[in-house]
C-alpha cells in the first residue's frame, strides 16, 4: 500500500515538473510571437509598439549575425528585457545615427555563437523605419568591466556585448566579449 502511494507521488511529482517545464517553453515561445508581432505592427504604423500592455521594454531594431536568423532587439538593457531579446544600451546611437550602437545579449541565450563571428563577417541592422544598415567585423575581445568602459565613439559603429566566458558555470562575472563592427552603409527599405 505505502510504494503504491509512493508511487503515486512520484508520477504526481514528476508531472508537475513537466508541466512547469512545458509552460516556460510556452511563455518564451508566445513572447517571442508577440515580440515579432510588435516589431511589424511598428514597421507598418511608424508607432512604438509593446509587445504586450504589461511590457516594460519594445522592439527597436532587427539585427542579423552574418546572415543568421533575424533577432529582435529590445530597448533598454535591464534583465527583465535581455531576458526575451538583445537590448540596446540606453545612452547608445540608434542605427544610422552617428554614434555606436551598443547591443548586449545573454551568451546563453540569444548572443550564443556570438565567438563565431570573425573578421570580415557582416552584420546586417534593421531601424523602426526599415531601414537597413551593413556593418563588417573588424574586431573582438574579452575586456574587463572593472577596469574599462565600453567604448562608444562619435561615429556609427557597431559594438556586441555579451558576458565571458562564454561556457562558464557561474555567471556574472565582470569579463565581457566585445565584437565591434564598423558601418559599410545603409541598404533601401526592406523587409525579411
Amino acid at each position: 500500500m505505502w510504494r503504491t502511494a509512493i508511487a503515486v507521488l512520484l508520477l504526481v511529482a514528476g508531472a508537475w515538473q513537466l508541466g512547469g517545464a512545458a509552460w516556460l517553453v510556452t511563455k518564451a515561445q508566445l513572447a517571442q510571437f508577440l515580440i515579432g508581432n510588435a516589431w511589424e505592427r511598428q514597421l507598418r504604423t511608424g508607432e512604438a509598439v509593446k509587445p504586450w500592455p504589461w511590457a516594460d521594454t519594445r522592439p527597436v531594431a532587427k539585427l542579423v549575425l552574418n546572415g543568421g536568423s533575424p533577432l529582435i532587439v529590445l530597448d533598454g538593457s535591464s534583465g527583465q528585457a535581455l531576458a526575451f531579446g538583445p537590448g540596446l544600451l540606453a545612452g547608445a546611437g540608434l542605427p544610422g545615427q552617428a554614434r555606436t550602437t551598443v547591443i548586449a545579449a545573454h551568451r546563453d541565450t540569444h548572443f550564443v555563437g556570438l565567438d563565431a563571428l570573425h573578421r570580415g563577417d557582416t552584420i546586417g541592422l534593421q531601424d523602426a523605419g526599415g531601414h537597413w544598415y551593413r556593418y563588417r567585423v573588424v574586431a573582438s575581445r574579452v575586456a574587463d568591466s572593472r577596469r574599462e568602459r565600453l567604448p562608444i565613439f562619435a561615429e556609427p559603429g557597431l559594438l556586441l556585448v555579451t558576458c565571458f566566458p562564454f561556457h562558464a558555470i557561474n555567471s556574472g562575472g565582470p569579463l565581457r566579449y566585445l565584437v565591434y563592427a564598423e558601418y559599410l552603409g545603409e541598404s533601401p527599405p526592406t523587409r525579411l
